[in-house]
């Protein structure tokens, strides 16, 4: 017993040493833990959430950190950071990869940028990396590959290049691949569909992956794969049938080519199999129809022609099924009713002939069915009407004929979206359509139909657009078209309609309406010009023929009596010449807006307004209305801007402020595109601001200020004042949408190189100190923002919006209309809006502000600059030794040279300290005009003679 003692406290006497070493060790690893934390949250320049807030040196407890997991087995050492949609900005820090005991990074949805860092494949014990939804860019880390319990990889949307990485398709640990949504190219790595049986889903969507999609080895585990939207062509691999346990398999939007293996028939359990827009040719395979489980079969867009097999009934568990646009043949077969689960059905496209089956009201579950432009004839199946759930009902370019089935509007649902048009339909057009309105869509154009437009179409009030046209409708047009507020489009036009159209609602809009082709119709409305007046009735007609020999010539004399006096007012008094020109138009106007009664002394007052507007302009010679109209001044009426706006459609229109809209339109005396600014009067200060943009229009120009081309003052044809501005055409837009792309319309994005960036910031700085330093008076913008600053075809900048501009001079106050502080918020200069006056270093505080947006990619008003933070404090806390760190990405991503120390030292380090000196908060710290000019010309001429115009351009 003694003896045993004895070895005990042998053994606790040995061990004592190393039991001390092993816990100053993981103390040690501890520290290591904490201080790579704090590394990597050096990395993070932006936490608008201030998740970050709890990371601090003081704070040694790192485990309670917001997205800090330590472990259980080894406490006090961090096995997961999860910072995912937390908003941050920056990049990830190597430092990272010193948490060596982390098994989960999870960075989804942020807004991090640069590279992933190479070090992440030194964490052995890494299983789940996580890192979708953010800037980043470079290539996949080929050391990922070397991470052996690396499981789960999401890299999705991202901005990633490069290849996939073989070693990572080739580790034998990997279960999920996630890369979709990136740059990646080149082609699918043979190793990620060998032998594998861990891997379960693999998305590479849209990327631009080339080559061929490899064998397929045996994947016991594979369940999910999609490759679709990228570059990939040859023929699917027949190998393709050794994965058994797919349940979905996406290669759509390639190049594929050859056709569809019969060995798909040996997946079983595939739910989802799209194989659209490729090119795929032979018929649907029959094995195909054995894959009972199918839910979704899409082959749309390719060569496979043939007819539909009649087992295509086999598949009872089909809710989608889309074949359109094939050179599928023969008729559709009866079979197809037992599909009884399909929500829609898509034949589109195609050469099928035949008759719809009537079994196709036996899918009392079809939502959507699409069988236009192909060949189909005979009645449309009255058991549609048993399909209650249908929202679209598209049969548009068969020879379908006959009645339309009134069965098929009996139901408690009515399709939102209809569309007959291009057939052989005859009869009456069903008054049920309209009984629920709840159409959205509906086209019966190019048919037989008779009759009248139903009453109960009043009821339309969700509909957007109705085509009629190329019918034998009759009777007139129904006043209740004019309430149908949702209505966008109608067109009625090639029929047999009657009588005065109504004036209201859209018809008020000559665009929206479409009327052509209808002999009988007549309008008292003024927008409808290429239709003939209403005749009025006999005894309005003789109450205007007796006072025709006095009306005319007193209404002539009186005008010829009032242009010999205003012209002579105009010659004797000393007022602003265009505000008198605008009175005489406008008066004018009133008169040629009269009644259509009293049209016939239209050709007298129109003489006695040419004669005055002749006088007007001779008077004018020496004096620019607008700068245009030094060589000849472009008179534009109401209807000449309606036109070339179409109206004021929606979509000519570029932009909208409070006090106006700025559309793109061509007038029909010049075919060079221009953009028309409409006033909207209604506003306060849109007046004012229209008289200042012209009296400075009048005597400014310069090569890098917007040109503008005329202007329109006068009433529309609601006597209404109407002013607007007519500019040459911008081609590529504003600075705003190249600095901050829509994301969603434009792919690729719009970026700027750092070439283009310094040419037209130079533009601006040319254009303010045109106007500050070789005008006579000095002329403040006011509000120069990105907006305000337009590029032309070869991304010349000019400034443009001058509605807010102010003379130092009190010899044009004429300008200061209005007292109140205008200006954008962000770079209206804080001297400024807090009243201190008006000074040229105004404009250089906005341009400051200009400056650094154009280098860094954010705003003055983004959501990180709270609690005193300011785009310049921002830009000034990383001036100089980490500007490269804050530079806008895309600029970075085209000028891949961008963080070399040549590029920094000599041009984005004096580039941010212009815009730091210029955006000081007071206004004796900012430096002039002229010698920002010097610098930024400086810099240009230096850029440009390094690299030349390779830079300058996308």
């Amino acid at each position: 017993m003694a003896s045993i003692f004895s070895l005990l406290c042998y053994l606790l006497i040995f061990l004592s040493p190393n039991t001390t070493v092993f816990a100053e060790g993981e103390a040690n690893q501890s520290e290591i833990d904490r201080q790579s934390l704090l590394c990597f949250k050096s990395g993070i320049y932006y936490d608008p959430l201030r998740v970050l807030n709890s990371w601090r040196n003081t704070s040694p407890n790192f485990c309670n950190w917001s997205g800090v997991t330590c472990g259980t087995r080894v406490p006090n050492r961090v096995v997961s950071l999860d910072l995912a949609s937390a908003h941050l900005g920056g990049q990830i820090s190597s430092c990272i990869a010193k948490l060596t005991s982390l098994s989960q990074i999870n960075l989804t949805d942020n807004l991090l940028s640069g590279a992933i860092p190479d070090e992440l494949g030194n964490l052995s014990g890494l299983q789940t990396l996580m890192l979708a939804f953010n800037r980043l860019e470079g290539n996949i880390p080929d050391s990922l590959g070397t991470a052996m319990s690396l499981s789960y990889v999401n890299l999705a949307n991202n901005n990633l290049t490069g290849a996939v990485p073989h070693s990572l398709a080739s580790s034998s640990s990997l279960s999920n691949l996630i890369l979709s949504h990136n740059n990646l190219t080149g082609g699918i790595p043979a190793p990620l569909f060998a032998n594998s049986s861990r891997l379960t889903m693999v998305d590479l969507q849209m990327n631009s992956l080339t080559g061929v999609i490899p064998p397929f080895g045996k994947l016991a585990a594979l369940n999910y794969l999609c490759i679709s939207e990228n570059f990939l062509s040859g023929s699917i691999p027949p190998s393709i049938g050794n994965v058994s346990s797919l349940h979905t398999l996406f290669l759509s939007q390639n190049k594929l080519t050859g056709l569809i293996p019969e060995s798909l028939s040996r997946i079983p359990k595939l739910l989802k199999l799209d194989l659209s827009i490729n090119s795929l040719y032979g018929r649907v395979p029959l094995s195909l129809c054995n894959m009972s489980s199918l839910e979704s079969l899409q082959l749309g867009s390719n060569q496979i022609s043939g007819s539909i097999p009649f087992e295509i009934s086999n598949l009872v568990n089909l809710t989608l099924l889309s074949m359109e646009n094939n050179l599928l043949s023969g008729s559709i077969p009866s079979t197809i009713g037992k599909l009884q689960n399909l929500f829609m059905l898509n034949l589109s496209n195609n050469t099928i002939s035949g008759q719809i089956p009537s079994t196709v009201g036996n899918i009392t579950q079809l939502g959507k069915l699409f069988l236009g432009d192909n060949d189909l004839s005979g009645n449309i199946p009255s058991s549609l009407g048993l399909c209650l759930q249908l929202l679209h009902l598209n049969l548009p370019s068969n020879s379908l004929d006959g009645f339309l089935p009134k069965e098929l509007f009996a139901g408690p649902h009515i399709p939102l979206g209809l569309d007959l048009s291009h057939n052989n339909l005859i009869g009456e057009i069903p008054v049920d359509i309209g009984r629920q309105g709840y159409i959205i869509l509906l086209k019966l154009s190019n048919n037989f139909f008779s009759g009248g437009i139903p009453s109960s179409f009043s009821a339309l009030q969700s509909t957007k657009y109705i085509n009629l046209s190329r019918n034998n409708l009759s009777g007139i047009i129904p006043l209740f078209f004019e309430g149908l507020t949702m209505l966008e489009q109608l067109d009625l036009s090639y029929n047999n309609f009657e009588g005065e159209i109504p004036v209201n609602g859209l018809f008020g809009n000559s665009s929206m309406v479409h009327l052509d082709g209808n002999k009988r119709l007549c309008s008292s409305n003024f927008s409808m010009l290429a239709l003939p007046p209403c005749v009025g009735t006999d005894t309005k007609t003789k109450k205007h023929v007796p006072f025709l020999p006095v009306v005319v010539p007193t209404v002539s004399v009186a005008f010829l009596l009032l242009a010999f006096s205003l012209f002579t007012v105009w010659k004797k008094i000393e007022v602003h010449r265009l505000t008198l020109y605008s009175k005489i138009c406008n008066l004018l106007n009133i008169v040629t807006h009269w009644r259509r009664e009293e049209t016939f002394i239209f050709p007298y007052l129109g003489m006695v307004r040419n004669i005055l507007c002749c006088h007007a302009l001779e008077s004018t010679k020496d004096v620019e209305i607008c700068p245009s109209y030094q060589e000849t001044l472009k008179k534009v009426s109401y209807g000449d801007v309606a036109k070339a706006t179409n109206w004021f459609s929606p979509v000519h229109r570029i932009s909208s402020t409070r006090t106006g809209s700025v559309y793109v339109g061509r007038f029909k005396f010049d075919n060079d595109l221009v953009a028309i600014k409409v006033f909207n009067l209604i506003e306060r200060g849109a007046h004012d601001s229209y008289l200042t943009e012209c009296e400075v229009l009048r005597i400014i120009r310069h090569r890098n200020i917007l040109k503008s081309v005329t202007l329109c003052s006068t009433l529309d044809t609601d006597k209404n004042e109407f002013k607007a501005l007519i500019f040459q055409f911008m081609a590529n837009g504003s600075l705003e949408r190249w600095l901050h792309p829509n994301r969603q319309t434009d792919r690729p994005m719009r970026t700027l190189s750092l070439g283009q960036r310094i040419c037209i910031v130079t533009d601006v700085a040319f254009a303010l100190d045109y106007l500050h330093n070789q005008h006579t008076p000095p002329l403040v913008h006011c509000d120069l923002k990105p907006s305000n600053v337009l590029l032309d075809y070869d991304m010349t900048a000019r400034v443009g919006d001058f509605g807010s501009a102010k003379f130092l001079s009190r010899d044009s106050s004429n300008l200061n209309h209005s007292v109140s502080i205008q200006g954008t918020i962000g770079y209206l200069a804080p001297d400024y809006g807090m009243g201190c006056g008006i000074s040229t270093k105004v404009d250089v505080y906005s341009f400051g502000v200009l400056l650094l947006e154009m280098l860094t990619g954010k705003r003055p008003t983004d959501e990180m600059f709270v609690d005193g933070l300011s785009l310049h404090n921002f830009t000034d806390s990383m001036f100089p030794d980490r500007v490269a760190e804050i530079l806008d990405p895309s600029m970075a991503h085209l000028d891949h040279k961008l963080f070399t120390e040549l590029w920094m030292q000599n041009y984005i380090i004096p580039l941010v300290a212009i815009g730091l000196s210029c955006s000081m908060g007071s206004p004796k710290g900012r430096p002039g005009m002229h010698d920002v000019c010097a610098k930024l010309c400086a810099i240009k001429e230096a850029f440009l003679g390094s690299y030349g115009n390779a830079f300058k351009s996308l």
